[in-house]
């Protein structure tokens, strides 16, 4: 495609087509003229946003920015009305592989209720692979928004899923290829159908129903940059058992493959948690069919101490993502 902005007619036909749901709430209508977008809110509920901006080669990779908007407004009590994008393309991409890009966000987006509010692209000289923008709009009552900062002392920390999650399908989809040739087709099959795991906006929601202080999705740097960032914005401590952090044995496959340290990778979907009852949640996400541990306590040393066995280490400032080596090589 040509360098620039695409044309309308590329927008029309590859951006605009695609997008077919649509909410009440929507203020604007999706178009070729409009760059604006908005959400209608009750006088009782307060209107948030937040963005994820990823880059690489996957065609999928706008639902894994959508999945960490949607889990991050959820962490904050607030359900995702709509989202916009933004997709950046190097040069020699095609059209149809922009075409694909947005079907898989408006597939993902109509399964999960959200609506693609506004939508574009544009062919970037500047870069090697794709970049993607996505900004989601939700809505909390009022009373009811939750902060990373909110965590208190003496409390249960719970980990929502698996560590590592979104960075094991990241990592298949950008080796798939050398990794066909190491694993039976049977085993990729398996981190494929992760895919509707990477939204955990119902779960998320069950656990502030059910009573917690703050909770935070693992993204960037992983469960570690996580647990540090909660202990640091609510200025407590902790201690947590390495060996309970639950991950899958694909992920264990896929970053020795590929040389990743699965406790700093992305993990999308992968929730912490800080509540005062962590066994009564952890049963209640047990009942819904959902996989969720007790890692440890917060504390009001500000000591990080995490336990593997017989060793113990105390937990450092957050490191760079695992999946961006994957990049630099």
């Amino acid at each position: 495609m040509k360098i620039g902005k695409v044309s309308q007619t590329v927008l029309k036909r590859s951006i605009l087509k695609p997008l077919q749901f649509h909410r009440e709430e929507a203020i604007l209508t999706p178009s070729a003229e409009e760059m604006c977008y908005g959400i209608e809110t009750r006088e009782e509920e307060q209107c948030i946003a937040s963005s994820a901006v990823l880059y690489g080669d996957e065609k999928d990779l706008g639902v894994f920015a959508l999945a960490q908007v949607v889990n991050d407004l959820a962490t904050r009590g607030a359900k995702t009305v709509g989202a916009s994008i933004y997709i950046m393309l190097p040069p020699y991409a095609y059209e149809s592989r922009l075409k694909a890009m947005v079907e898989h966000v408006e597939r993902a987006g109509s399964a999960h209720a959200v609506q693609i509010l506004c939508a574009r692209s544009e062919v970037c000289p500047a870069i090697s692979k794709a970049v993607v923008y996505v900004n989601g709009m939700g809505v909390v009552k009022k009373g009811e928004l939750l902060q990373g900062s909110m965590g208190k002392p003496d409390q249960d920390i719970v980990l929502l899923k698996w560590i590592g999650m979104e960075g094991t399908f990241r990592a298949m989809r950008e080796k798939e290829e050398a990794l066909s040739e190491r694993f039976v087709p049977t085993f990729l099959n398996r981190i494929k159908s992760l895919e509707p795991q990477l939204f955990s906006e119902k779960e998320i929601l069950l656990a502030k129903d059910f009573g917690v202080s703050a909770m935070q999705q693992i993204t960037g740097g992983g469960i570690l940059a996580t647990l540090w960032e909660m202990a640091e914005s609510s200025g407590l401590g902790l201690s947590v058992d390495l060996k309970k952090m639950a991950i899958r044995q694909e992920t264990v496959e896929v970053c020795e493959f590929c040389h990743l340290n699965p406790y700093q990778l992305t993990s999308a979907g992968s929730v912490l948690i800080f509540t005062d009852r962590g066994e009564e949640l952890v049963n209640c996400f047990t009942e819904a069919g959902v996989t969720a541990t007790v890692l440890g306590r917060t504390t009001k040393e500000k000591a990080r101490v995490i336990l593997g066995g017989e060793e113990k280490r105390f937990l450092e400032k957050p490191a760079s993502d695992e999946l961006l080596h994957l990049y630099e090589n």
